[in-house]
């Protein structure tokens, strides 16, 4: 009768409770001092049959309806049983009946309700079910073994999206759109995390790891962040208060922190703000000191020292100019060419490593002058004149129009050659032994002078490239509606947007990689130094541990850099076990 009256309430009809309670509680007071008769006669037969009944109820109600619609049922039924506690049943009862409930109801078909087709997880997600998935998530806390698989599915997904983002960047081929989607990708996992899953460390934790694996998954990603800040330090902060320019390069560092390679980052980086330093391309210096101030509380000094370098030489160079400019005033030696020279520490900056061309004898003569200056204030430096880099001032004349062209050092060499020669050409040959530019340089200083826009020079050949036999001759009918004409330089394929010609094995810059073999070097002559002796894991496993804030080391390439130092008698194989190593003082 009494489990008959039980599976009445549970089919939704009403009983009497009270008659209930006392049946129950005579039961308990039989058993005198202990609950038997109650176990025996009434609470076996129920938990029993309670699993029985959610068993079939729970099966039949997922197989007819949707995730959310069994979340709310589950979440009736749990609320229904605590209710049979309070009113009639024995208190001693709850622990037992919730643990069965919990089971039939939550854990054995957890996985079930997380992977359901257009109801579960992951239709969630895409449809920004945060309230249904919050459910879900409430009611798979009963059952915290069940939880992980929530956590699981959503990582799973994120990593899925994540992928699909990196095919589609492929196709697009733009590092602040890809950047971008990483960002927006954030945002919702992060709010999902805060509102679904009320913000627990664990669910954030998986999250974190979604993102780590797709984002290292593209060798590309340090690159293309440095080009999303270097985009965010020309323009794209243009406007923003400082409160909202903090926030968006928190958000360029979130992204840092998933990266692996850092080191590959910071190299991009270096050479992105060393052209807005150099070129005075960035919108704020205070923003750039800010992003360094930040990249350093995420690596350390180590990490930053040089762009900290880079800073501290360009306000030396502006005191070194401010100081040369009062000098030649007060001598009277102002005349000739103007210079702006910025005096830069070589190991600071990204090394350029082309070769110095020939200037103009003006601009040699005006160059004499700052190095006497410079190195009578410091006696004992040399001073390496980069070329490649700044860019010049040139008044031209166009059959009586005047305009000033902002170009590169390299074109005003080219330029200043047809100086007087009328029109008369020069070709390709006698431009590159005039000036003495790398052949790849020449060809696109040149091209970027014969654009239809900015038509200063008229080549032979038609068509966007130069060809050997070319030869070029000063544009006289070249108008422009401004005075001041800046001359942009064309593009090179191997620019650091979306190429890896400079990169070696896996997309690694070959500088990265040569500092990479000393990092390596350093850190195992270091751990052996303090250890003495170490097997070959646990060698490999230090340096991993140690050099994880800047790469993560390939076992491989930490195995070759142990076989240089044993060659070089820095370490030695133990002759009992070929697997230790000893250091070697």
């Amino acid at each position: 009768m009494l489990m008959a009256e039980v599976g009445r309430e549970r089919d939704g009809e009403l009983i009497d409770r009270g008659v209930m309670k006392n049946v129950l509680q005579m039961l308990l007071e039989i058993g005198i001092d202990s609950d038997a008769v109650y176990e025996r006669d009434f609470e076996k037969m129920f938990l029993e049959g309670t699993k029985e009944f959610y068993r079939r109820e729970s099966q039949e109600y997922l197989s007819r309806n949707s995730a959310p619609d069994y979340v709310r049922k589950a979440e009736k039924r749990l609320n229904e049983e605590k209710s049979r506690v309070t009113h009639y049943l024995s208190p001693a009862t709850e622990p037992k009946l919730m643990s069965i409930v919990e089971t039939e109801l939550i854990a054995a078909h957890a996985q079930s309700l997380v992977d359901m087709d257009k109801s579960g997880v992951v239709t969630m997600l895409e449809n920004g079910k945060v309230e249904e998935l919050r459910n879900m998530f409430d009611l798979f806390c009963l059952v915290p073994s069940t939880v992980d698989i929530l956590r699981s599915a959503v990582c799973e997904h994120v990593k899925r999206t994540g992928r699909q983002l990196v095919q589609d960047q492929e196709r697009v081929k733009d590092p602040v759109v890809f950047v971008k989607g990483v960002l927006e990708m954030r945002d919702k996992y992060d709010a999902v995390v805060e509102d679904a899953f009320r913000g627990e460390k664990k669910a954030g934790k998986k999250v974190k790891e979604a993102f780590e694996h797709f984002i290292n998954a593209d060798s590309r990603s340090a690159n293309y962040l440095a080009v999303y800040v270097d985009e965010l330090m020309r323009s794209g902060l243009k406007g923003c208060g400082e409160q909202e320019a903090d926030e968006r390069l928190d958000k360029a560092v979130t992204i840092f922190r998933y990266l692996q390679d850092k080191d590959v980052f910071e190299s991009f980086y270096k050479a992105s703000l060393a052209k807005r330093l150099l070129g005075g391309k960035s919108i704020s210096d205070e923003c750039e000191k800010v992003m360094v101030a930040k990249l350093k509380a995420e690596c350390g000094y180590q990490f930053t020292s040089k762009l900290e370098g880079m800073f501290n030489d360009m306000r030396i160079s502006k005191d070194t100019m401010k100081g040369y400019k009062e000098v030649a005033r007060s001598s009277g030696d102002g005349e000739g060419v103007e210079i702006d020279v910025d005096v830069l520490t070589t190991g600071y900056w990204p090394s350029q490593g082309a070769p110095q061309c020939q200037l103009p004898e003006a601009v040699k003569a005006a160059i004499e002058k700052f190095d006497q200056f410079y190195l009578k204030t410091h006696s004992g430096r040399k001073l390496a004149w980069q070329t490649s880099l700044g860019n010049a001032e040139v008044k031209a004349c166009f059959e009586g129009r005047r305009h000033e062209l902002i170009v590169s050092t390299y074109q005003m060499c080219i330029l200043t050659l047809f100086h007087g020669r009328g029109e008369v050409p020069l070709t390709l040959s006698e431009i590159k032994e005039s000036t003495g530019i790398p052949d790849g340089e020449l060809r696109r200083h040149l091209i970027s002078l014969c654009t239809p826009k900015h038509r200063i020079l008229k080549k032979a050949s038609k068509g966007k490239t130069i060809s050997d036999s070319d030869s070029f001759l000063v544009n006289s009918s070249f108008t422009s509606k401004l005075k001041r004409v800046k001359v942009p330089l064309v593009s090179m394929k191997e620019t650091a947007k979306g190429s890896d010609a400079a990169a070696g094995a896996g997309g690694v810059p070959k500088a990265v990689e040569e500092d990479r073999r000393h990092l390596l070097e350093a850190s195992i002559v270091r751990i052996m130094k303090a250890r003495k002796t170490l097997k070959h894991n646990d060698l490999i496993a230090e340096v991993s541990r140690q050099l994880s804030g800047r790469f993560v080391p390939d076992p491989q390439s930490v195995k070759k850099r142990i076989e240089s130092l044993i060659e070089r008698e820095y370490l030695e194989r133990s002759e009992e076990d070929r697997k230790t190593y000893s250091y070697l003082a």
